[in-house]
């Protein structure tokens, strides 16, 4: 797995996490460490460390294979590239730029009940670390982004039953909390 975070912390990088100061690569290592405590494979650990490789870095998926096909056996390289696919928006502001926000997400929202069981569960761990990180540092737009991973979590049945109760559970807690944070600032 070593190799697999070299090469997403190298395509990342100096990207920084958004509210902290911390290298880009802290995420997804802490996605791919939940989704091995339940037991994922390697080709989904290594989806996990590389899910927003193809979103957010200049590495296409052709680049990415190629690199996989190095550091695994063909097949197990085309199910991570499938999973990293999978878990790549395709509604982004780039490609719909007509589309307002809320639209995007709903449609995300429905891509995202037909993937796989495998990248579902990536998509859990995603929610996870990004929803506590959101909560903690960005009160104001929380509100949205926990409603919008809520509704994801709604359609999305098909992954590790115990780490989706865990991120409805932070999701709704962090819904629950905001305004209580919100009454004791004023």
């Amino acid at each position: 797995m070593e190799r697999i975070r070299e090469f997403a912390d190298r395509a990342h990088g100096g990207q920084l996490r958004r509210y902290t100061p911390e290298r880009y690569i802290v995420h997804p290592v802490r996605v791919m460490e939940r989704c091995a405590e339940q037991g994922a494979t390697r080709a989904q650990q290594a989806a996990a460390l590389l899910h927003d490789v193809l979103e957010d870095t200049r590495v296409d998926e052709e680049e990415l294979l190629r690199f996989l096909r190095s550091v695994m056996e063909a097949g197990e390289a085309q199910h991570t590239l499938a999973l990293v696919v999978e878990l790549t928006d395709v509604y982004t502001t780039a490609a719909y730029p007509k589309w307002k926000r809320r639209r995007r997400k709903e449609a995300e929202t429905e891509r995202m009940a037909t993937i796989s069981a495998e990248a579902q569960t990536a998509k859990y761990a995603d929610i996870l670390d990004n929803a506590r990180e959101i909560v903690r540092h960005d009160p104001n737009f929380a509100p949205k982004f926990l409603k919008e991973c809520r509704q994801a979590l709604r359609v999305m049945k098909e992954g590790d039953a115990g780490l989706r109760a865990e991120a409805l559970q932070v999701v709704q807690g962090g819904l629950d909390a905001l305004p209580r944070r919100r009454n004791e600032s004023s």
